[in-house]
């Protein structure tokens, strides 16, 4: 009689046992593979969000080329590459050319910035400091350069640090591109490996959870990242137009800033530059195209943003810009893909909660 128990209690301890050595090894072994593709990551990730960003555009080219998916892959492959090659090499050619100019200055022995105009100490709160700081930059940059050392040497690791990390992301978009080609060829298959995975993380509503995801990320690109593009480039328009130096790094700067959802700020000293050195009717021009630019996204995103989604737009951006702050550019996809999923399972679970009282 007592060797029943146990007996019982034995098997029961053994299977527990193998069950907790199972575990042991299915969790070691996904580590394991965690780690190894631990650098490869960010580079998936980007080329699966760039091919479902793609994907209903990739479609009609599929369709105008009769269907050659291989081929339609290809050249939407290499557009995509133009389209950030492009920038980049702009970009680099302003810099070359402000530094190609800030050599010929130097060896010139002409001043390398303008005298401030004597309106400019009237200017109220920032007056007085502004006129004092341009002055003596046009008279004597190294003094000035002495006077600010403490705090360029303080922002110079930083500055190099941003840098590298900018031709590193411009690297992996390059190579997230080629990915996202490779995806786009294979879609179908890509298609049912993710339908696959959806229906076993949410059963019966895997097919509503892999349309949210695609959608969400679709409604950022086009929301978050479409805004800042066409803003960048209206904005670059009205740089390159006024004049103003350096126009291609302006550009960039406000593209970071719109992304940000602070592109107004970086149009602000673009502004009191132009009012400082060119005509009032030139500066007043560029003040209400700046201002034209900065309200843009008030009209494009509530068109783009959350466009095809089945949760509040609200969800998308808070999950996007959450996102950002926390894992940088490519938290945009990650916060609102999941701060979305998130909110579709938290209905879920009300619905359910609610079912569940109904029948009690």
């Amino acid at each position: 009689m007592t060797s029943e128990p146990h007996a019982y209690n034995s098997t029961y301890a053994n299977r527990a046992l193998e069950a907790f050595i199972h575990i042991g090894l299915t969790v070691l072994l996904a580590t394991a593979c965690l780690l190894i593709l631990l650098p490869f990551i960010p580079l998936i990730a980007w080329g699966i969000i760039i091919a479902v960003a793609a994907y209903p555009t990739f479609k009609k080219l599929q369709a105008g080329l009769g269907g050659r998916g291989a081929l339609a892959a290809v050249l939407f492959t290499l557009l995509l590459l133009t389209v950030l090659i492009l920038p980049v090499v702009l970009l680099a050619q302003s810099l070359v050319q402000g530094v190609q100019g800030l050599t010929a200055h130097a060896k010139s022995g002409t001043a390398l910035i303008p005298p401030p105009p004597a309106a400019i100490a009237n200017w109220p709160v920032i007056g007085s400091p502004l006129k004092s700081s341009w002055d003596l930059a046009s008279r004597d940059l190294p003094q000035l350069a002495n006077r600010f050392a403490p705090q360029i040497k303080a922002a110079l690791p930083g500055l190099l640090s941003a840098s590298a990390g900018a031709s590193l992301t411009v690297l992996q978009l390059l190579l997230s591109i080629l990915l996202s080609g490779v995806l786009l060829a294979n879609a179908q298959a890509a298609y049912e490996v993710t339908r696959t995975l959806a229906n076993r993380l949410f059963g019966d509503r895997g097919r509503e959870f892999q349309q949210l995801v695609g959608s969400t990320i679709r409604s950022v690109t086009f929301g978050i990242l479409g805004v800042a593009l066409i803003q960048s480039a209206f904005a670059a328009l009205g740089f390159v137009t006024a004049g103003l130096p350096g126009a291609g790094l302006w550009a960039t700067i406000f593209l970071v800033g719109a992304v940000l959802q602070m592109g107004g700020l970086v149009l602000i000293p673009a502004v009191i530059y132009l009012f400082a050195t060119a005509s009032t009717t030139k500066a007043v021009i560029f003040l209400i195209w700046c201002i034209i630019v900065g309200l843009m996204d008030n009209a494009l995103k509530p068109m783009l943003l959350g466009r095809g989604v089945a949760v509040p737009i609200a969800v998308v951006f808070l999950g996007a810009i959450g996102g950002f702050v926390a894992m940088g550019i490519i938290g945009l996809f990650v916060g609102a893909v999941v701060l979305s999923v998130g909110y579709k399972l938290f209905l879920a679970w009300l619905e359910g909660t609610a079912d569940n009282k109904a029948l009690t």
